[in-house]
């Protein structure tokens, strides 16, 4: 239908050119036409841009009513073969049928038509049966309009391949490039895109990660899963890697609020290991425990402040207390009063708490403790029962 518009509009500039130059000192003409009485008088411009427009909409009703007849027959008619299909017929039943491995020829034919395409397509083939090496010299002919979409193939490749400084290079060229015009109906996919490829990259390289400029810009539950991935590999951190950490964790700290209750505990079990962040550890700590109470979120918070130097007592006291008003009977919080008690030569109310909560695994814990009379070599043999149980927590206190 474009087709048609440009065809009538080149015509029409022909013939407004053709009448402008025959009309110069002559005037636009007079055509009179009589029919069955019916008189008309105009000039020759209005006929003839009458006449064009007349042509124009017989055309464009004559080309519809075609394609909603063809599309009829097509319903109607019997499919014997699949070569006998139209191009994007046969794309669409590939798709349908995950059959893209097994007629690789099929697509090979279609988008070897495309001066666009097909160098994309022919990498993206090559990749898919992991000759990677092949993938990336047949990109190097695509042409420099489908810049962009050569560019995200080269990264997936480059992921696959474990390059991750190639990744991190092209990904951070393509981000700070700008769109090409014709791709900006679809900005809003190839966001999208790049966002997803960076997410695949820092779960990949989660300290790496770190070095890239668009930290932060992923989405929650792939956020999540680099928590956790750096996590998994924090002894693999270097000296730069964990000052990193700390800088971004500095930039995302106002947002916290606004970051749901499972990343914000994820950052705190993070920032634990980072001693120079002990403010911070505690400020996230309460914060998480105000909005809702986790029993390993308390605890992590708990033995981080009673194994530091010089353990403010009081002040944790006051806090659990706090809590405690909050949070109606909860056996950790006892768990954790036993152990100020004790630490303050309270044992009168130390021994009070070892009679609550008959059936708690951490009271049950403190009970052959005492009972243990601080025989260090049986109390490390009783952690290691107790770290072996599905509720596990490594007894450091």
């Amino acid at each position: 239908m474009k087709h048609i518009f440009l065809i009538y509009a080149l015509i029409s500039l022909i013939i407004f050119a053709v009448l402008s130059v025959l009309s110069y000192s002559a005037g636009a003409g007079y055509v009179y036409v009589l029919w069955h009485n019916i008189q008309i008088q105009t000039n020759l411009w209005v006929l003839l841009f009458f006449g064009v427009w007349i042509s124009f909409f017989m055309h464009l009703a004559w080309y519809l009513i075609k394609r909603y007849l063809n599309r009829e027959k097509r319903k109607l008619e019997q499919i014997l073969s699949f070569n006998n299909l139209h191009p994007f017929e046969k794309l669409g039943v590939l798709w349908l049928l995950d059959g893209e491995e097994e007629q690789e020829q099929v697509i090979r034919n279609i988008f070897d038509q495309s001066g666009l395409l097909k160098s994309i397509i022919h990498a993206q083939l090559l990749f898919k049966k992991a000759q990677c090496v092949e993938a990336l010299q047949i990109l190097e002919s695509s042409p420099p309009s489908a810049f962009e979409l050569a560019e995200i193939l080269r990264i997936e490749i480059y992921l696959a391949q474990q390059d991750q400084q190639q990744a991190l290079t092209h990904l951070e060229f393509l981000n700070g490039h700008d769109l090409s015009p014709w791709l900006g109906e679809l900005a809003e996919s190839y966001k999208l895109r790049l966002q997803k490829l960076w997410g695949q990259f820092a779960i990949q390289f989660p300290w790496q990660y770190l070095h890239g400029t668009q930290f932060g810009q992923l989405e929650v539950a792939t956020k999540q899963q680099w928590l956790m991935q750096l996590l998994g590999c924090y002894d693999q951190a270097s000296f730069e890697d964990l000052e990193l950490l700390q800088q971004k964790f500095f930039e995302i700290q106002p947002q916290l609020d606004q970051m749901p209750y499972e990343t914000k505990i994820l950052w705190l079990k993070l920032i634990m290991r980072l001693p120079e962040l002990a403010q911070q550890q505690q400020q996230l700590a309460i914060q998480i425990l105000d909005e809702k109470f986790d029993q390993d979120v308390f605890y992590l918070w708990f033995q981080h402040q009673l194994l530091r130097q010089n353990p403010d007592y009081e002040q944790l006291e006051q806090q659990i207390i706090k809590l405690e008003t909050k949070y109606m009977n909860i056996p950790v919080f006892s768990f954790a009063m036993w152990h100020i008690y004790t630490a303050t030569q309270r044992d009168n109310e130390a021994d009070q708490l070892l009679t609550l909560y008959p059936n708690d695994v951490l009271m049950n814990y403190l009970r052959i403790k005492a009972t243990l009379n601080g025989n260090e070599a049986l109390i490390q043999q009783l952690n290691s029962i107790f770290e072996k149980d599905s509720n596990y927590i490594q007894f450091k206190i």
